[in-house]
């Protein structure tokens, strides 16, 4: 399998915004530029609409889906271990396996499609069977093995022929061979004339000429008539006659059915729980495609490589991808409030309270002196718009206008024009389920042991939030089993009105909107004029009242 340079995966929450996937796009951008590895941006969720939107209007293609950074196969060292074809000689795959110090050997197809494997067991059975004489003809072995393994010379005969008959006999003297030898039987004998005539005389199929001995010309006219193929080796009879069967080739002995294999993709920890429960040291591998690339052992999962991971637009453990604990943090750039979340060593952490993580990313290209190309300026230009409701939202600072102005004039696009069809798309129900609509932009928060999921969607006009909240309200209850929460709470904001109406459902939750924002409730629903920011002005009055009913 060939080395290749490990990939640094830049990701943003789950359930992507805009902000999260084009902040993730245009990071990745710079680190490439800047050249001391290579990175990859990757999504840990759907796309919704208005991201699905702004990647098509600037021609980006979305990152990777990429929802669990638990190691994987192909985060160790896998053995190189080349695949064998399978009509090699047992005794070749041995010798294979002594000079590579492994005991086991895959075999393939020329499209390197595995086929079965075999161990140093299954030759050590094989060759324990010492009275299976008719093994060469049971496994249709070729002439060619048999002169690879003794080594030895095709005098008479088609050395791609296969042996389809016969038994192995050693020919000692005429008296014992006659009527003992079969027709098709391969015979080993020694450099005595007769005996050499009696075998063939006999109808042998075959005979092996044993301690390199020339071969009369008569002999070999006499096989000539009888069809009977000859064979010189080296070899004395005692040797060919224990290395003849080893010539079979792997196909007849390896395991072909229910084998264990895992793909680059399967988790260390399941192929760690497979391997604990047989007896197998070797397990072969195959790639992306499904071919064979080799194999590990036990010991491989002793050093796992585990995935870097610089995280985006987020920096709390409930939002990241599954298996973030079994990576390794290299970076966060973030513009939330700081949450529960531990490292193994120190990273790199830029937090900046400014409305929108593109905004922090934008600062960093100036910082180095890297130009920002349009494609790039115009996925910056949406995350910041969306992320400020294009400047309404009280998380938005003068910063983020000032660089959202500069980058619009890199983009080409008219901010007024580009927002109202960007938030257009995305408030675009057609079609869309209340799940899809409910989840396309949900976080999850905590507060000690309590938990709150809260969705939100953006809308132009007070028709499309009406339409939107009378799909999710009868959701809610269902979303609250999803999510696995107590609490759910769904914005539905107009953002020319500024104002949100909140559905809530879960223990407890009417009585926390009530305590927080000191409004009534009906029907499962508060109407909070002015509130457009989920992390300014919902989370801190919702965790506060939390609070305050804990204590």
């Amino acid at each position: 399998m060939p080395k290749t340079r490990r990939k640094v995966n830049i990701i943003g929450h789950r359930n992507p915004d805009t902000d999260s996937i084009c902040s993730a796009l245009a990071y990745t951008y710079l680190k490439n530029q800047l050249g001391d590895a290579v990175y990859e941006a990757r999504r840990a969720g759907q796309i919704n609409r208005e991201t699905a939107f702004v990647l098509k209007h600037f021609g980006v293609e979305p990152p990777r889906l990429c929802t669990d950074v638990s190691p994987q196969v192909k985060d160790i060292d896998i053995r190189e271990q080349p695949g064998i074809d399978k009509e090699m000689s047992i005794r070749a795959a041995w010798s294979m396996m002594r000079d590579t110090e492994i005991d086991t050997l895959c075999a393939i197809d020329e499209d390197k499609e595995l086929l079965g494997l075999i161990t140093v067991k299954d030759i050590a059975n094989a060759n324990m069977d010492l009275f299976d004489t008719e093994v060469l003809a049971k496994s249709q072995t070729s002439y060619k093995n048999v002169l690879s393994t003794l080594e030895g010379e095709m005098l008479l005969g088609d050395p791609d022929a296969c042996i389809t008959s016969g038994r192995i006999f050693i020919g000692t003297s005429p008296e014992i061979m006659d009527g003992a030898v079969n027709p098709g039987d391969i015979v080993l004998v020694s450099n005595r004339y007769e005996v050499q005539m009696c075998a063939i005389d006999c109808g042998a199929g075959a005979i092996v000429v044993c301690c390199g001995s020339a071969v009369p010309r008569t002999i070999l006219a006499r096989a000539q008539e009888k069809g009977c193929i000859v064979i010189t080796t080296p070899f004395d009879t005692y040797a060919a006659a224990r290395l003849i069967s080893t010539a079979a080739p792997v196909r007849h002995f390896m395991r072909s059915k229910n084998l264990l294999e895992f793909s680059v993709n399967t988790a260390v920890e399941d192929a760690r729980k497979v391997m604990a429960n047989v007896r197998h040291r070797y397990f072969p591998i195959l790639d992306a495609n499904g071919k064979y690339c080799g194999v590990i052992s036990r010991r491989n999962l002793l050093n796992v490589h585990r995935k870097q991971v610089i995280m985006v637009d987020h920096n709390e453990r409930g939002q990241a991808v599954d298996g973030l604990e079994q990576a390794e943090i290299l970076e966060i750039i973030d513009h939330h409030r700081l949450g529960a979340l531990e490292t193994a060593g120190p990273v790199y952490f830029r937090n900046e309270p400014v409305g929108c993580t593109a905004t922090i990313i934008s600062r960093m290209y100036e910082e180095h002196g890297i130009e920002i190309p349009p494609q790039i300026a115009g996925l910056l230009l949406s995350a910041i718009l969306s992320d400020t409701l294009m400047f309404r939202s009280p998380t938005s600072t003068p910063l983020d206008q000032h660089i959202a102005e500069k980058l619009a004039k890199i983009a080409g696009e008219e901010i007024p024009t580009y927002a109202e069809q960007m938030f257009e798309a995305g408030a675009d129900l057609t079609g869309r389920t209340a799940d899809d609509v409910f989840f396309s932009d949900f976080k999850v928060f905590s507060r000690g042991d309590a938990k709150f999921g809260v969705g939100q969607a953006i809308y132009m006009t007070s028709n499309s939030r009406s339409a939107a909240e009378a799909l999710i309200t009868p959701f809610l209850p269902e979303a609250l089993a999803q999510a696995g929460v107590p609490m759910v709470f769904f914005m539905c904001t107009d953002m020319r009105a500024q104002a949100t109406d909140l559905l809530f459902c879960g223990q407890q939750a009417e009585e926390i909107v009530r305590s927080a924002f000191h409004v009534e409730t009906k029907d499962g629903k508060a109407v909070l004029p002015g509130v457009v920011s989920r992390k300014k002005q919902l989370i801190p009055p919702l965790m506060a009242a939390l609070q305050a009913l804990q204590a």
